[in-house]
């Protein structure tokens, strides 16, 4: 079966003509490392809190606000921008949104005040939230039909940019000053022209693309079926980014709190629970191309749950290997999720991109508020313990409909 794709804007519509050819790797590389880039700078700017604060005498709840500002826009943007490009794609809104990343890092280096540094804040969250939908319909398109392993690429790099980021505030930032932030411009420009090449890609595709076949056919959900499907998703997003924060955020005082050991000690084992985080990542995409996005999303909740209702239990080597068990087989989900909704609503991959990706970016923020309230409360042992029932919501996983028809 072959037809013309039409184009809209310079663009292919390519969210519902899904290409039989191999998955062009140089491409779904160059978003997975602006998505490192991208991601890097954004967790520099949580990580420079205490400066920021001791520079303008700030309070914690004008820190709050600040985090508030650059949260808000990171997130709740990125499915309207997606929406919007699906209907008229934008090739160059790439290095555009990644041009306001540079300039909010300039402000947030040079700021003069408090109202500048939301501004910087608002800039950075902007940039983000125009990449990350738009990067994710780039990985799609160059998947040759290998969707699950494209996203898992494009999400190991945020991944690995999330772990680098505090660790080149601690060498550059801190011990320089504010001002050293503005290092922080490399990046921005090689993200930039990398993301050039991309946009001329994405071009050059369109207009050469014909549909040879048709590889896999999805089920577009309608009605009551797409509400159930995408609010299921929703709350399997909100228990694995709930259960990550809790360990991202408050592992190490746990660690401390129960076990008595050091701070570098706790880190080290924070460390080994992030990066099987990535690995599981990276794996969850290929698997669920394999063997189909249910059953990848279902081995992710249920099949850990056991592992995490254990830990709080567990002596200090069990509760590192059980953490890494955990990390590990949860992570494997995101990738196989985000491709589910898309399946699920063809033709709007943008939106979905965005609303899964700003959905993230939410709960991941507003659940580490929320659980460290609940630990100056209830204490931090209790938190764990809360917190090892969430995979069970992956029981809500028998309410997905099928997206695939044979």
């Amino acid at each position: 079966m072959t037809s013309s794709i039409p184009l809209r804007d310079g663009v292919a519509d390519t969210a519902t003509n899904d290409q039989p050819q191999g998955m062009i790797i140089k491409v779904v590389g160059a978003v997975a490392f602006v998505h490192l880039l991208n991601d890097l700078i954004q967790a520099v700017l949580p990580a420079i809190y205490p400066m920021l604060k001791a520079n303008f005498s700030l309070s914690f709840a004008q820190v709050g606000l600040i985090s508030f500002v650059y949260q808000i826009t990171g997130s709740l943007l990125q499915p309207w921008i997606g929406l919007y490009t699906d209907k008229h794609p934008k090739p160059y809104l790439l290095p555009l949104g990644m041009m306001v990343t540079f300039c909010g890092i300039l402000l947030l280096a040079f700021s003069p005040s408090f109202t500048i540094l939301l501004i910087a804040s608002a800039l950075i969250g902007v940039g983000s939230a125009t990449f990350h939908p738009e990067a994710s319909r780039v990985a799609r398109m160059a998947s040759g039909g290998r969707f699950g392993t494209a996203q898992s690429t494009f999400q190991v790099g945020g991944n690995t940019g999330t772990a680098i980021g505090p660790l080149l505030a601690a060498l550059i930032i801190v011990p320089f000053g504010q001002h050293a932030v503005a290092w922080l411009v490399v990046f921005s420009l090689l993200a930039i022209w990398v993301l050039f090449g991309v946009s001329r890609w994405t071009i050059s595709h369109a207009k050469k693309q014909l549909a040879t076949g048709i590889t896999q056919a999805h089920t577009k959900l309608h009605g009551r079926q797409l509400i159930i499907a995408l609010t299921t998703i929703c709350v399997l997003m909100f228990a694995k980014f709930t259960y990550i924060a809790s360990i991202s955020n408050y592992f190490t005082f746990y660690l401390i709190h129960k076990f008595h050991i050091s701070l570098q000690t706790a880190q080290l084992h924070l460390f080994v629970f992030l990066a099987a985080v990535a690995l599981g990542t990276f794996a969850g995409g290929p698997v669920g191309d394999r063997i189909g996005r249910k059953t990848v999303i279902w081995v992710s909740f249920v099949g850990m749950a056991p592992f995490a209702l254990m830990m709080p239990y567990a002596n200090l080597f069990w509760t590192t290997v059980l953490s890494v068990i955990t990390g590990l087989v949860l992570s494997s989900a995101f990738a196989a999720m985000v491709v589910y909704a898309q399946e699920a609503v063809p033709g709007r991959v943008g939106m979905i991109s965005g609303l899964m990706f700003g959905l993230m970016f939410g709960v991941s923020g507003i659940a580490a508020a929320g659980l460290g309230y609940l630990a100056d409360v209830k204490g931090i042992e209790w938190v764990f313990g809360l917190c090892s029932l969430l995979p069970l919501l992956g029981f809500a996983t028998a309410f997905l409909p099928n997206t695939k028809v044979k």
